[in-house]
């Protein structure tokens, strides 16, 4: 009889390094991870937009077939594990409605003997706590992961990549960014702060989560063997080297001016004392933009 894995919810932050952590685990001996990293299941359940979801779904479906006309080689074997996959998930959303069991039966597919299982998306720490606390119950052994990144360079992180994919013409990328950002620091884009909100993710985690059962984690500490092991620890499986150096979905390289850079640490003054609070070894970049203009 197989052991029930343990089930992983990386819950945020959004460009906080979840796709680094997906790729680890994706590649991870010890792990069983499928090829869509976000499934947006419960954040769906919560809006009730399956047939949105499905849509999108349906599209990748159809890319992925497109792509398998015309793969060879070695190519061919990652796109059908891929496209099998799609096709699976298309299946839950299609029910469009919670169904908790098909979702685990989703990630448990060809699971043999691997200890740990996972959804990685970002999107859930907006979720309420009483979601949250449904979600931990999924599984004997359910584990949620918080990772938290300096939260200036989070925002403009996450203003890079919006901007980028909204904008057709390369050179146009700039200056789509920089709007873009007067608009979040002028009160215009709650979402984009929203996305890095770590006191409301932080305390809805503690009030639906078991202590043992969280780790909320800086990214910076994240990216260093000793901290990957650590985690790898609370996930329950062995530490597996990695390549800490490799970006993953990096966006454009811009620099805020200085004026926009200390209306963004004024902006999130209150993140950066929340975390000082809660988690005061904090990294060495946190504590150098907590030392300019806050």
């Amino acid at each position: 009889m197989k052991k029930e894995p343990t089930l992983l919810f990386c819950v945020g932050a959004t460009k906080a390094g979840t796709s680094w952590l997906y790729d680890y685990l994706a590649a991870h001996d010890g792990c069983h991870i499928r090829t869509i990293k976000e499934l947006h299941y419960f954040d769906t359940i919560e809006t009730g937009m399956f047939k949105r979801q499905l849509r999108r779904r349906t599209q990748v479906v159809a890319s992925l077939q497109d792509r398998m006309v015309t793969a060879g080689g070695a190519r061919m074997a990652p796109l059908a594990v891929k496209l099998q996959d799609a096709l699976d998930w298309r299946d839950v959303l299609a029910e469009g409605g919670e169904n908790p069991q098909r979702y685990m039966d989703y990630l448990t597919k060809g699971h043999s003997g691997d200890k740990l299982i996972a959804d990685i998306s970002p999107s859930y720490g907006m979720l309420p706590a009483t979601r949250l606390q449904k979600m931990a119950a999924l599984a004997p052994d359910t584990r949620f992961v918080f990772l938290m990144r300096d939260p200036v360079a989070r925002l403009w992180s996450h203003i890079r990549m919006l901007a980028q994919r909204a904008t057709k013409a390369l050179d146009a990328v700039p200056d789509a960014c920089f709007a873009l950002l007067e608009q979040v620091l002028d009160g215009a884009q709650s979402g984009m702060t929203e996305r890095g909100d770590y006191a409301s993710t932080v305390q809805r985690l503690w009030a639906a989560v078991e202590p043992s059962k969280l780790k909320v984690m800086f990214m910076e500490d994240m990216l260093t063997p000793q901290g990957l092991a650590r985690l790898c620890g609370f996930l329950g499986i062995g530490y597996e080297g990695a390549a800490f150096d490799r970006p993953v979905h990096v966006g454009p390289v811009l620099a805020m001016s200085p004026a926009q850079k200390d209306r963004a640490r004024a902006l999130l003054r209150p993140q950066y004392e929340f975390v000082a609070r809660h988690y005061p070894d904090i990294p060495a970049n946190w504590r150098k933009n907590m030392g300019e203009g806050l």
